[in-house]
């Protein structure tokens, strides 16, 4: 089994380990780690869907954990939170994790199965260590029995369309603007509102397409093939060929506003 565990532990947390022994436990396999910024539910749904609908190993495990106890706001009782859910993809990927904020949001609408996981809400602070490994594991064998109501996609949040989704390691902006929600022609020049810091930029078809120290406004590389229906989505990216385009824009976080 090929696993993937995306968490807001932090980069070279222990906690990763912690929940790495626990899984491979109950489920042996290989285990890959994505790290998204504290309580982003936005970043964690854009890697499950980035990495859940795009090509991989046959047998693949998407578990997830970002929850901010955000569902409600009274006082937690045995460090209860929001509930575990399982979702089956339509190239037959098994996503396990808790349903929190945007979490679900970019594959809801592609998802065959969307159900509540019949476990604790509770019972550690710890819940992704203690708690949720061994049904993510039975789930992962083919056991369904812990599958209790079917979710219903309406009461999920849709994907914002005007956020950052991620800054990559090139200081390349991923958002979430769809590429086909944009109508502007090629080097069309562009103002572009990331937070408080407005930039100009060129339109481009193709990142590359523009000199040394131009910020582009392109469909990126992040997107996926739409089950079942013709076409692709693409997520636009604002990129600064020979910089940063995080610097550019005074190092914006994940979830900040983007306007053009």
């Amino acid at each position: 089994m090929f696993i993937t565990l995306i968490a807001d532990y932090g980069n070279g947390d222990p906690a990763f380990a912690e929940v790495t022994q626990r899984l491979l436990v109950e489920l042996p396999g290989q285990i890959n780690l994505v790290s998204v910024p504290a309580f982003s539910t936005l970043a964690t749904g854009f890697w499950i869907a980035q990495l859940g609908l795009n090509p991989g190993p046959q047998e693949r495990l998407i578990y997830h954990n970002c929850a901010p106890r955000q569902d409600d706001k009274q006082p937690r009782q045995d460090n209860e939170g929001e509930g575990l859910t399982y979702a089956l993809l339509p190239n037959g990927v098994k996503v396990v994790g808790v349903n929190a904020g945007y979490t679900l949001s970019f594959i809801k609408d592609y998802a065959q199965m969307l159900h509540v996981v019949k476990v604790s809400r509770g019972g550690s602070q710890f819940r992704s260590r203690d708690v949720f490994p061994s049904a993510a594991a039975a789930i992962a064998k083919g056991d369904l029995s812990l599958l209790g109501a079917a979710l219903d996609p309406s009461l999920i949040p849709d994907v914002p369309g005007d956020r950052v989704a991620w800054i990559d390691g090139y200081g390349n902006i991923k958002t979430t603007i769809a590429a086909h929600n944009v109508n502007l022609s090629p080097e069309a020049k562009v103002v572009i509102r990331v937070g408080d810091v407005v930039s100009d930029a060129i339109y481009s078809d193709g990142s590359f397409k523009v000199p040394e120290g131009t910020l582009a406004f392109a469909p990126g590389s992040s997107g996926w093939s739409v089950p079942n229906h013709s076409g692709s989505v693409r997520w636009m990216e604002l990129f600064l060929r020979g910089g940063s385009a995080w610097e550019r824009f005074g190092r914006p976080r994940v979830n900040q506003l983007v306007r053009f």
